[in-house]
């Protein structure tokens, strides 16, 4: 007899529905050969302390650190689990082979070779490796199974990874309680969960201490089109006026006109954490429920293996394209077959699909190729499932589809003033972007203005983003080339211009959200906004794809951030407990990124697992050393549920306030309901929504 184990009834009953097990028994499905079974995701973990020795049965500082001879695994206390096990250590003690069809990816294998040890199978062990759960991939993956021994690796990086995390969690978290705690509440340590707590306590920090600045901007009106100095900021007004008063009344003079043609490639497929960043931006949705919701829909067999962290396809999904293409064409969202027109039109040019670089690429997808659509039309979602249906489906139809073509004009211009004893010269710049030919972005055409909306929503919400408010926390800002078209200029030309000098404030950076977050995860802190460059950092981010949305709820549940709307705040114990550490190594984005990079050398099979171990196993030995050797009287503050749902206090101002504008809270001229709001550009009116078209850019007051 052969047993196949999965890791859900769910995903049993659909193998065993294609191998042809239809009789169903108490845990297993049985027929034709076969005995499937099924686990609920992990039925063993390793010991605890006291499962090794008595003595560590107690918390005390003087057993640490805990460092057992030998690791062993045991069954989680829970009836169902011990029920489940024992029938699937039966079958597996009888069973001629086994095959391992849980998740293909390493906490997948780590969950199925922990029961099979527990359960001492003897008999040889086939892998069922799949990135769809269609009814086509299982019987293919059924015709292609694997020796086992192949994810040998694989299973050592989780190995490693669980024992790792051990060691570094049962006796930094003992060790940070005894000492700092206050006997009141567990001080949780975790290899990824402490240094993404410091990202946050750090970002607050920044933004707490951040003192608010003023600075000028010199700008003129020139033929109705606003040039900005090239100088820069004055960061003083004495500066700015003389510089004013320097092109007061003297003639504009264009120096230069360039256009300048570029493409812009479609964005990559998603991998698991850039969906969970959209998601997070599109719907604020948490990644703990986009990574629940794109579970679902590929276990309903509408997308492929979710578990990610490739945005490429291999070489041989492209034959399938066609075929997945037609399929999403006839899935309906609210009733509508919305994908059938863009799909369409792909069609109508008679041309193969192209098969690009950026997309099919064997040597950037190892275990699975990114996210798509299966082809399998869906039905029955919820309105959550469907939101992240379409963003996958979307994603997949644009990789198709031409790059974007467009112009870039850049219009240079000057002021001489040679009245005094040497002639002074400021020099302009204005830029605009002119769609030639939309390509891929007429798949997200309707998106594009609803994110037009949505700034103007956050105009209308004071969201004016300011100097440094990039959501960076370094002040860096991308220039943005707006997507306008700009009169035709001629080199040479002169004219009247009416210059103006603008006061601003600096802003500080934005607190981290779910989405900021997963990005600075993924790269190890760096905040990088390059596609290539972060797809490099990947190797040493923190965590891993399918980790990371549990870490950050782990710190909710630990009382260490709250939640303010979209923005994640530390709270009073998450920042005095960053600040107890002095350890590096426990809070530092990079030193764990490293640790992320040896395991997956250990998946490559590059690095030797027990130098990980070794090496962990020095490292917590010199912590406990340290902290011992401590003699303050730091102590963290300890919260409860009852002092999450107090509002924060407010912090007194360090920062210079921006004088209130005048014009802000007066009447709509043109509507009268509504009143005036200051956006990025331009004063609007409150009543924008309900269609009053008043708009008043800063350039024109």
């Amino acid at each position: 007899m052969i047993v196949c184990i999965a890791e859900k009834p769910s995903v049993a009953k659909d193998i065993a529905r294609i191998i042809g097990a239809t009789t169903a028994r108490d845990g297993y499905m049985e027929g034709n050969g076969y005995q499937v079974t099924w686990t609920f995701g992990h039925l063993c973990e390793l010991k605890e302390p006291d499962d090794y020795t008595p003595m560590w049965k107690h918390w005390s500082l003087s057993a640490l650190p805990m460092i057992p001879q030998r690791f062993g695994i045991k069954l989680i206390n829970d009836e169902g689990i011990k029920k489940q096990f024992a029938t699937i250590e039966k079958l597996m003690q009888a069973a001629d082979s086994i095959i391992n069809c849980g998740d293909a990816g390493q906490e997948g294998e780590l969950i199925q070779r922990w029961v099979m040890q527990k359960a001492q199978a003897k008999c040889p062990v086939k892998r069922l490796w799949i990135s769809s759960m269609t009814d086509e991939a299982i019987k293919q993956g059924f015709q292609e199974l694997k020796d086992q021994g192949e994810y040998q690796s694989l299973y050592l990086a989780g190995l490693s990874r669980a024992i790792g995390d051990w060691i570094l969690g049962m006796n930094a978290t003992r060790l940070y309680t005894l000492k700092y705690g206050q006997n009141k509440q567990v001080l949780s340590i975790g290899r990824v969960q402490t240094p993404t707590l410091a990202l946050i306590v750090n970002r607050q920090k920044e933004i707490d201490n951040f003192v608010s600045e003023p600075y000028w901007v010199l700008a003129t009106i020139y033929r109705d089109t606003q040039f900005t100095a090239t100088s820069g900021k004055f960061t003083s007004k004495e500066e700015g006026e003389k510089a004013f008063s320097t092109i007061a009344g003297k003639p504009f003079t264009v120096t230069d006109v360039s256009k300048k043609k570029g493409n812009e490639a479609p964005p990559h497929l998603y991998d698991l954490t850039s969906l969970q960043v959209d998601c997070n931006k599109k719907f604020a949705y948490s990644a703990d429920i986009t990574l629940k919701l794109i579970q679902s829909l590929y276990e309903k067999k509408y997308t492929t293996y979710p578990r990610v962290d490739t945005q490429f396809l291999t070489d041989d999904i492209y034959p399938k394209c066609p075929q997945i293409l037609n399929g999403v064409s006839q899935a309906k969202i609210a009733s509508l077959q919305k994908y059938l027109p863009l799909i369409q039109q792909l069609a109508a040019t008679g041309k193969k699909l192209p098969k690009s670089k950026k997309v099919f690429d064997n040597s950037k997808v190892t275990d699975h190729h990114a996210i798509i659509p299966t082809g399998v039309p869906p039905t029955g979602l919820t309105d959550m499932e469907a939101n992240v249906y379409d963003l996958i489906a979307k994603r997949f139809i644009s990789v198709f589809y031409p790059d974007c073509k467009f112009s870039t004009t850049t219009v240079l211009g000057e002021v001489i003033n040679e009245d005094g004893p040497k002639p002074e010269k400021i020099e302009f710049k204005v830029s605009g972007k002119e769609i030639l030919e939309p390509g891929w972005r007429v798949v997200y055409a309707k998106d594009a203005k609803n994110a037009d909306d949505d700034d103007a929503s956050d105009n209308a919400n004071g969201n004016d983003g300011g100097n440094a408010g990039d959501g960076t926390g370094n002040g860096a800002k991308k220039e943005v080339v707006e997507e306008r078209t700009l009169p035709s200029f001629v080199k040479g030309e002169s004219g009247d211009h009416q210059p103006t000098l603008t006061e601003k404030w600096t802003t500080p950076p934005k607190y981290y959200t779910e989405a900021t977050l997963l990005r600075a995860m993924e790269t190890a802190g760096k905040f990088v906004e390059d596609e290539e460059l972060r797809a490099a950092l990947k190797e040493n981010g923190i965590g891993r794809p399918s980790s990371r949305a549990g870490i950050i709820e782990t710190l909710f549940k630990r009382h260490y951030i709250r939640r303010q709307r979209k923005n994640l705040m530390a709270t009073p114990t998450g920042i005095e407990l960053i600040d107890t550490i002095h350890e590096e190594l426990l809070k530092s984005c990079e030193l764990t990124g490293i640790w992320e990079k040896k395991l997956r050398d250990i998946e490559h099979k590059t690095y030797d697992p027990a130098e990980f171990i070794n090496g962990l196993k020095e490292q917590i030995n010199q912590i406990v050393i340290d902290v011992l050797s401590d003699n303050s009287s730091r102590r963290v503050t300890i919260m409860t549920e009852e002092d999450l749902k107090k509002k924060p206090a407010k912090k007194k101002a360090t920062a210079k306030k921006s004088p209130a504008d005048p014009m802000v809270g007066k009447p709509c001229p043109l509507c009268g309901k509504g009143v005036i709001i200051k956006g990025k550009t331009a004063y609007g009116c409150s009543n924008w929504k309900s269609g009053c078209q008043y708009r008043q850019p800063f350039s024109q007051m």
